[in-house]
């Protein structure tokens, strides 16, 4: 008589759960290698940041003016060295009619913000001990106690570490005169950079699968594909933002000082150049314009209304016609996304480049695992 077959080693509910298990423990393990790669990137970058970000940012301007030396190239029918030293010749002219006729009244405008802080903090204060004194009572006593006193100096400790993080080209100088002239000798090769990036004609991976050959051609197709999606969306991003920034400086500078904003011109541009970084300039104007209508002499609540009013329109142009318009949907990213991309690359790569490229990175990520999904974890058709 046969023998009767030995009972599976574990029913069908336990292999369920061992498959559910050992499948999470590797898609966790997998995010942890890449958290560790990404943080180690971070450190490499910032060790070595003042090697790449001279050479990053004239890659990335590069790739925004291929076009307008190619358009000069066409129409004009000029070597490609001409249409190049024709560029920076209008890139001249254009700084120097900026240091005639725009940085004069910002300058000043400037330096009498800086030297108004103090007036400003001081009809703050009064404004707010005659208007909400017991408010005013209740800070002063929270703050003599130790251990708001404590968590305030740990804030500030933190807030300082940020903020070198932010600069950490002045961090490694110590804020010292070599400091400042090594950036400005790193900003000046820049130019140079770019004047060889240029002159490189066609696409800059069109002959990136040739350098592959140790790939086989499946993958070496999806290598080349991402790297090109990657050029594609690091050039529309940084082009977009760019000529997105330039507009809502230019409306929000019109704006404030029409309605009367003191140093409307000043904060209209900055808030502009701000805007390549995706909601840092909404959040900083707000955080700027608010006090500064309310405060400054002739101000109040009606002032306050009509800066308020300025900007809610500008960035409705800029959320319903310019972005749409300019961008399109580039990246198709939640809001919710962005706004954690650009903290988790800020904190990955050390303060402001990660912020930069937060936005490309996380539209190649997303564009890579849509590939993998599709071609290696799609479920097969029945």
């Amino acid at each position: 008589m046969p023998a009767e077959p030995a009972p599976p080693f574990l029913t069908p509910t336990q292999r369920r759960l061992a498959a559910f298990t050992l499948t999470f423990l590797s898609l966790l393990g997998s995010f942890a290698l890449l958290i560790g790669a990404v943080m180690l990137l971070g450190q490499l970058v910032g060790f070595f940041s003042s090697v790449i970000w001279p050479l990053a940012v004239a890659g990335v301007l590069a790739l925004i003016l291929r076009p307008v030396v190619e358009l000069a190239e066409q129409r004009l029918r000029l070597r490609r060295t001409s249409a190049v030293v024709l560029l920076y010749g209008i890139f001249v002219l254009c700084v120097s009619g900026a240091l005639v006729f725009i940085f004069p009244p910002v300058i000043e405008q400037a330096l009498t913000f800086i030297a108004n802080l103090s007036d400003y903090w001081a009809r703050a204060s009064v404004y707010v001990q005659d208007h909400y004194p017991q408010w005013m009572e209740f800070s002063k006593r929270q703050l003599a106690n130790p251990t708001i006193q404590k968590i305030a100096d740990s804030l500030s400790a933190e807030f300082t570490g940020v903020a070198a993080l932010a600069v950490p080209s002045l961090k490694a100088a110590g804020g010292g005169a070599l400091g400042v002239f090594a950036f400005f000798t790193h900003l000046a090769i820049v130019p140079v950079y770019l004047f060889f990036f240029l002159l490189a004609r066609g696409e800059p991976t069109r002959k990136l699968g040739d350098h592959l050959p140790f790939l086989s051609p499946d993958v070496r197709a999806d290598v080349v594909f991402l790297i090109r999606e990657f050029v594609i969306i690091i050039e529309s991003f940084f082009r977009g933002q760019m000529l997105i920034g330039f507009i809502l400086g230019v409306l929000l500078s019109i704006g404030f000082t029409l309605v009367g904003l003191k140093f409307g011109l000043l904060i209209g541009l900055v808030l502009g150049a701000l805007n390549i970084v995706p909601y840092l300039g909404t959040i900083i104007g707000l955080a700027t314009v608010v006090p500064l209508a309310f405060f400054q002499p002739g101000g109040g609540w009606p002032l306050l209304g009509l800066v308020l009013l300025v900007k809610t329109i500008v960035q409705l142009i800029e959320s319903w016609v310019i972005t749409p318009k300019v961008m399109g949907e580039r990246t198709g990213l939640h809001p919710v996304t962005i706004i954690v991309a650009i903290f988790f690359w800020g904190t990955a790569f050390g303060g402001v480049l990660g912020m930069l490229l937060a936005i490309p990175l996380t539209a190649f990520f997303v564009t890579a695992w849509r590939l993998a999904k599709q071609k290696y974890f799609a479920a097969p058709h029945v």
